[in-house]
């Protein structure tokens, strides 16, 4: 146990595995024989079949050559079949950002993009306050299998997670300004990160944290004008907005719309799902008391990253990510009670484990997969939060003891 407990606690063990994790998948995309996808069909095929050859990292391959459509002055948001399946679907700016990776060759760029989705995570969890080392070594052991998938997909919540996270530790500290610029950063790659502005009320300075998000959306909004021009950017937003519009597909995906649906028979339009999600979401907020205290808020950062999960129609496993390191955080930050750890092995066998080779192909393609059982212990633990939030007073941080103060407007507020 002695030694469990030094390896949890040492940064560079944990940020060995976190490299090597971004190794093995990047290895296995590049080695691995190309696939072939039939749009009649919706799925992948073992021939070829007239359809396009894909890579196992087609995301990658849709993210890098947006940048070389975003300097053409090419429409992002059309189908390239010729370079790859399926619809950009990110923001502009996103797309100058993957100028970063586009001249690198597959092999180092596909690598240094999972690499900064693992590290952006790992750095984001050391940087919460008043938690252990080890509670944050086991934080990021619990999400590893999760980051390997998401990896796996090339997908982008891994970064989106890291900076939803690093932006609560940085409020927490009073480092507003970058605090801010991490959360607008994710709502231009997956809109849905916008939900963390949520966190706001709980600082000081309304109006300072007001500017704050509105230079940071202005700045983000216009900074592909270095590559185009004002006519061409706007063009880029107008039809990302009409991909937006139309993309109200029948999937239900794996959320709470997805287990209404298949456990319940219930077919309940996705905007009153939303709407009553949010309606709940908000309520604990009504207790402004407790703001000051740290648990608190905690729980509602919490609540922010599995909410946006659940509530999303179109979440898919690698979306899970993010989910997650909300469920994680919920649990070590806590002493420990037997309700919770019931609900945190529920979701590390169903959520985590459920998809993967341990259980086999029927079970997942005939049970797990056809019920959404990924979602449902993070639809449990959503509530329980949510309870948590409102009714329960006996709850108590797991902490190292550490005490946070920063100064605002010549006051002191402590963060304990």
């Amino acid at each position: 146990m002695k030694i469990a407990n030094k390896l949890l606690s040492n940064k560079r063990v944990i940020l060995v595995i976190y490299v090597a994790f971004a190794l093995v998948a990047t290895t296995q995309s590049i080695l691995l024989k190309p696939t072939h996808y039939n749009y009649e069909a919706g799925k992948y095929i073992d021939k070829e079949d007239g359809q396009y050859t894909a890579t196992l990292y087609n995301n990658y391959i849709i993210f890098k050559n947006s940048f070389a459509h975003l300097i053409q002055s090419s429409d992002l948001y059309k189908f390239y079949l010729n370079e790859h399946w399926d619809l950009y679907k990110y923001s502009p700016t996103f797309s100058l950002f993957m100028g970063l990776f586009y001249f690198l060759p597959d092999v180092i760029g596909l690598f240094l993009w999972n690499l900064l989705n693992a590290i952006v995570l790992l750095v984001a969890v050391y940087y919460l306050p008043n938690l252990s080392l080890k509670n944050k070594g086991l934080i990021l052991i619990s999400i590893l299998v999760e980051l390997m998938t998401c990896m796996q997909c090339e997908q982008s919540n891994a970064l989106i997670c890291g900076l939803i996270i690093l932006a609560f530790g940085l409020l927490e500290r009073g480092n507003y300004f970058v605090g801010i610029f991490c959360i607008i950063a994710t709502a231009y790659i997956k809109l849905f990160g916008i939900v963390a502005l949520a966190l706001l009320i709980f600082y000081p300075g309304k109006w300072k944290l007001a500017l704050y998000t509105l230079f940071w959306s202005v700045f983000l909004f216009a900074l592909p004008l270095v590559v185009i021009s004002v006519p061409q950017l706007l063009a880029q937003y107008k039809s990302w907005g009409q991909l937006l519009s139309n993309d109200h597909t029948v999937s239900t995906g794996l959320s709470v719309a997805g287990w209404l649906s298949s456990w319940f028979k219930l077919s309940v339009n996705k905007s009153i799902i939303t709407l009553g999600g949010v309606i709940l979401f908000c309520l604990p907020f009504i207790r402004y008391k407790e703001y000051s205290n740290y648990l608190f808020r905690l729980l509602a950062f919490s609540s922010v990253l599995i909410w946006v999960v659940i509530f999303n129609h179109r979440a898919e496993s690698p979306t899970y990510i993010i989910a997650m390191g909300g469920v994680a955080i919920w649990f070590f930050s806590q002493k420990f009670t037997t309700e919770n750890f019931i609900l945190f092995l529920l979701a590390i066998v169903f959520t985590s484990l459920s998809p993967t080779d341990l259980f086999p192909p029927t079970l997942r393609k005939g049970l797990f997969q056809p019920y959404v059982v990924k979602a449902v212990p993070c639809i449990l633990i959503w509530i329980k939060v949510l309870y948590d939030q409102l009714f329960n007073r006996n709850i108590q941080l797991e902490t190292d003891e550490q005490h946070f103060e920063f100064a605002d407007n010549n006051k002191t507020y402590s963060r304990q």
